[in-house]
């Protein structure tokens, strides 16, 4: 019988993302099936499917042994589960080339051009890299064996039994770091142990359901009807997460319903990129009341919400013309609600005075009703007082959103702790059109939250070096510097990360990447503050196929979405264990961690938003200073108004006052109080704080009051600003130092030192530099420290190489060596 060639489109399940398009002919689902029924596996035969099978044996006789010698080797049942993970997954991948073939060509331009040839290789890519990994645990095992190195035993998660403090999560009474990965298999249930376990993390959630696009997790816009009634089908989503893991809600504000439409035409007018909806539009705020009261409610005293409920995912409203953000319909224009609540805005801050405005704007408007403005606004106004007034309105309209939210799920949860999934970039790059004030946002949850990206290798569509590349082994500032403001506003929360981009992002991914790159920003990451964090992402299910919806047709509105599959972790046996391996030796050694990371911050960067809007480089030109200080063996801080407000002064030693030409009133009365309250300031020069808001010049000077001012030269260099800086801060260096000859003029190694309450120090390394360094530990008098390596017990003296990536936890004596 012929069998003629048709198009077959279905509809998906109603919890099927309706963003994917699944459109098979009837012979290529003839054909699939003729493959898996008629399939030599040819894979099962393959000489290092066969080497790494003895390899795995090989590994467990040494396991075995070391059991009956009460060693630890849970770091060792991780590489093996792994490894036999990615061996079915490499079976699958041989058996569906066809299908990767396409998911490598559907987005990024590099793959699309050699798709074919990356789907053939990718299932040996995947055995060659377990034998690499098997290779590694067997030579580890057998120096565990022999006593050449000892290690502690896994501090294991009790993913059943997690407590909740106000800095820090405990299991079994010690802090504890956790970690799994965002948007994991969907359409997997949160109790198949194949996906849910120790390897992967067991952090529950409530987006296990394929739902449709504009839904994906259960706390979204679709739970409230038109009737005032919740959809209790809906409702189940929530109700049915198991109360036996520590966990998160998500609030998924991507949509809004017909009906609200059908009441409110304006409703997405001036939506974001995953709020699809305008914020300041009364039906759509009563609605996400109502769904926030009755998700806390329902939920108040859940395990899924000890890590809080996530308000958004990465919120912004980016109001520049020229940003990317406009091709997706963001803040394309602005409701007449928001419009309305500008003016309302502007008339309170110019003192209903429009006369006033009209000088700063050099407009000529009657009264405030008449004010009009361009929309979306292009970044040459920037630095105009009309960029000044949006920006800060902007801020300000999201901070109200957010803090309507969190009341009204307090209304239904009283207790419930609160993040926001903000993006780090938002703060440690240039743009501030975006609308998000990351400071109030900070202050005003209960838990720290963010995404924080790092990047290995440049963005695939960029032809041209970063500048980070001449220097350092992978991209660190966004996560650095914001990672440190966010823990200068808010020193006692705990820190989620509910989206980390350390293993790919949008346009950043690479097969071969290298593992000790995965351990090195991990531990930096938690050293800098993270508790908990999620990896985008694991999306294979357990027989190897990717998850439902990276099957067929790929057609999301975020087409990055489309492409991330490819070359990411789901392909990558080497990072997942790296993953699962750094997160066991941060939790073994969890206690030093905590101490490390709770030291006193001497210096603080004083940072103003005011700057932050008007000038073009501004956090460019911080980062300068902050990149100068980061290598001296001390947490670096942040000042701000509030922080100088708001915190006790005796934290810090000196705040430095860097290139900051703008600031408001206020900002400049905080400084000068803290100088009268005896704190010291150092300036770069007179230029810093010489305008307001508005690039107005001030009369005002800092003065010493009671306090230490000092304002040096402007033809300082960066090293002589540092130099400056430090002499101020003597007395809190560390009394050991380091240093580093790693054959460049840039130093690459931060570290930390902390005082061991057993006595002597703890000494953290890690080499993000793109060199090797050759690395000296002496005491302050040039006397030579003694060194031991507490993640092997090894002795290293003084003098010791740590290779770019290269992470070292040490143990130093009191004594000097050779006492």
């Amino acid at each position: 019988m012929e069998v003629r060639p048709h198009e077959v489109s279905f509809k998906a399940d109603p919890k099927m993302k309706t963003g994917i398009m699944v459109r098979l002919s009837a012979v290529v689902m003839l054909g699939i099936a003729i493959q898996f029924a008629c399939a030599t596996n040819s894979a099962a035969e393959s000489k290092l499917e066969r080497d790494a099978v003895s390899k795995i044996s090989q590994l467990e006789a040494l396991m075995d042994e070391a059991r009956q010698r009460s060693l630890d080797v849970t770091r060792e049942e991780s590489v093996v589960w792994f490894s036999k993970q990615f061996l079915k997954f490499a079976n699958w991948d041989e058996e569906n080339k066809q299908a990767n073939e396409y998911l490598f060509g559907v987005y990024h331009a590099p793959f699309k051009t050699q798709k074919s040839k990356l789907a053939e290789e990718l299932p040996d890519f995947e055995r060659k890299k377990v034998i690499e990994m098997l290779d590694r645990a067997v030579a580890t095992l057998e120096s565990v064996l022999s006593g050449e190195i000892k290690r502690r035993p896994v501090n294991k998660v009790d993913w059943q039994n997690i407590e909740v403090g106000d800095d820090v999560l405990l299991s079994n009474g010690k802090p504890i770091f956790l970690y799994d990965y965002f948007s994991k298999s969907v359409g997997r249930s949160l109790t198949d142990t194949q996906v849910y376990n120790d390897h992967l993390g067991a952090i529950y959630h409530g987006g296990e359901n394929l739902y449709p696009v504009d839904h994906d997790r259960a706390i979204n816009s679709f739970l409230l009807k038109q009737d005032g009634t919740f959809d209790q089908e809906l409702l189940a989503e929530i109700t049915g997460i198991p109360n036996s893991n520590v966990g998160f809600l998500l609030f998924w504000n991507s949509g809004i319903p017909d009906w609200v439409l059908r009441k409110e035409p304006e409703a997405q007018r001036g939506r974001g990129l995953f709020t699809g909806y305008d914020i300041d539009n009364p039906l759509v705020r009563d609605v996400w009341g109502k769904i926030a009261r009755k998700a806390g409610e329902l939920t108040k005293g859940k395990k899924v919400t000890q890590l809080g409920y996530i308000l958004s995912n990465e919120p912004h409203w980016y109001a520049a013309k020229e940003h990317w953000t406009q091709r997706y319909q963001e803040m394309n224009s602005v409701s007449s609600y928001t419009d309305a609540k500008f003016k309302a805005w502007l008339k309170e801050t110019y003192d209903g005075n429009i006369e006033k405005l009209n000088e700063n704007w050099a407009t000529t408007f009657s009264d405030f009703d008449s004010i009009s403005y361009p929309f979306p606004i292009s970044r040459s106004h920037r630095g105009s007082p009309m960029w000044y007034d949006w920006c800060r309105f902007n801020m300000k309209r999201g901070t109200d959103w957010f803090t309507y939210l969190q009341r009204e799920l307090r209304r239904g949860n009283p207790d419930a702790d609160t993040s926001i999934k903000l993006q780090p970039n938002l703060f440690s790059e240039n743009y501030r059109s975006h609308g998000i004030d990351v400071e109030a946002l900070t202050e005003l949850t209960s838990m720290i939250g963010d995404d924080a990206k790092t990047q290995w290798i440049r963005n695939l569509n960029r032809k041209q070096p970063d500048p980070w590349e001449s220097h350092y082994a992978y991209f660190w500032e966004e996560l650095s510097m914001t990672y440190d403001f966010l823990e200068s506003v808010a020193p006692n929360k705990i820190h989620f990360n509910s989206e980390n981009h350390f293993l790919s992002a949008s346009w950043v991914r690479e097969l071969n990447q290298p593992a000790e790159y995965v351990r090195n920003v991990y531990w930096l990451a938690t050293i800098q503050g993270m508790d908990a964090n999620l990896a985008w992402w694991w999306a294979r299910d357990p027989d190897g196929s990717p998850e439902d919806r990276m099957e067929g047709e790929l057609n999301f509105f975020d087409p990055a979405l489309a492409g991330s599959y490819a070359g990411s972790a789901n392909q990558q046996p080497h990072i997942v264990n790296a993953v699962t391996q750094v997160m066991y030796d941060l939790n073994s050694f969890s206690e030093e961690v905590m101490a490390i990371r709770r030291q006193r911050r001497p210096i603080r960067l004083f940072y103003s938003e005011t700057s932050a809007i008007n000038k073009h480089r501004h956090m460019t030109e911080l980062f300068e200073i902050y990149e100068q200080l980061f290598f001296e063996g001390f947490p670096l801080g942040f000042a701000t108004e509030k922080i100088i407000q708001k915190q006790d002064a005796s934290n810090w030693d000196a705040i430095v006052v860097y290139k900051t030409e703008f600031v408001t009133d206020s900002e400049f009365a905080a400084l000068q109080s803290y100088l009268d309250n005896g704190g010291t300031v150092l300036m770069d020069c007179h230029t810093s704080l010489s305008m307001n808001e508005y690039g107005h010049e001030r009369d005002e000077r800092l003065a010493d009051g009671n306090g230490t001012l000092v304002v040096m030269d402007n033809n300082l260099s960066l090293e002589e600003t540092k130099a400056e800086i430090l002499k101020l801060v003597a007395g809190s260096l560390p009394e050991l130092r380091l240093s580093e000859d790693n054959g460049s003029q840039s130093k690459g190694c931060t570290w930390r030192v902390v005082r061991n309450p057993k006595g002597g120090f703890l000494l953290n390394v890690l080499n993000i530099g793109k060199h090797a360094a050759k690395l000296n530990v002496t005491w302050n008098d040039g006397k030579s420290a003694n060194a031991t390596d507490m993640l092997t017990e090894k002795e290293l003296g003084s003098q010791f190489e740590l290779p770019s990536n290269g992470v070292l936890l040490l143990e130093v004596s009191d004594q000097a060596l050779g006492d």
